[in-house]
């Protein structure tokens, strides 16, 4: 009997990692939002945060959770951002340093400036956390536009993300 009842939320457990590892987050087609969010992170989430950004899928873009030591400079050269572009419409957020912070910076700054609509740009293994803090911080009135950029995560970092997300959810559900 005790077996039974240990197996049911290992089994639940194991379907719900399973779940989280093959069914990834994708990439969002081309649609117009206000704006474009991108969490620092892993690589190619600038890279396609500023994409969007150039062909017109929003008017700004926030970099949130940037390290306080980046000069804007030195993150337009890193980048190849053109004066014009780096100039109108990239914000670097400084004050945030987790996915938790990431939502707080976003929805101060989406206030700010009245914006009702993002696309979220970050790894495919990260969409689903990044996107729950998210929600947890802007109004109902907000959509979101999830565009997770593909990714080779390795299984630790799945494993670990997995269980980030099952913590807030479980904070999210208790709260």
């Amino acid at each position: 009997m005790i077996r039974r009842i240990i197996a049911v939320p290992v089994i639940l457990w194991a379907l719900g990692f399973l779940w989280f590892a093959i069914a990834l987050p994708q990439p969002a087609p081309q649609s117009q939002t206000d704006a474009i969010v991108v969490p620092t992170g892993s690589g190619g989430r600038i890279q396609r945060g500023l994409e969007m950004l150039q062909v017109g899928a929003a008017e700004q873009m926030l970099v949130t959770g940037v390290d306080t030591t980046v000069q804007p400079g030195e993150f337009q050269a890193q980048f190849d951002v053109p004066d014009r572009v780096m100039n109108c419409c990239v914000t670097l957020g400084f004050s945030a340093l987790d996915t938790r912070g990431n939502a707080r910076e976003t929805a101060e700054w989406l206030e700010d400036r009245g914006y009702s609509s993002i696309r979220l740009v970050t790894a495919d293994w990260h969409m689903r956390r990044a996107a729950a803090e998210l929600s947890e911080q802007l109004p109902d009135t907000v959509s979101v536009t999830r565009d997770a950029v593909r990714s080779e995560a390795s299984f630790g970092t799945l494993f670990l993300e997995y269980h980030k997300l099952i913590a807030v959810w479980t904070l999210q559900a208790l709260g």
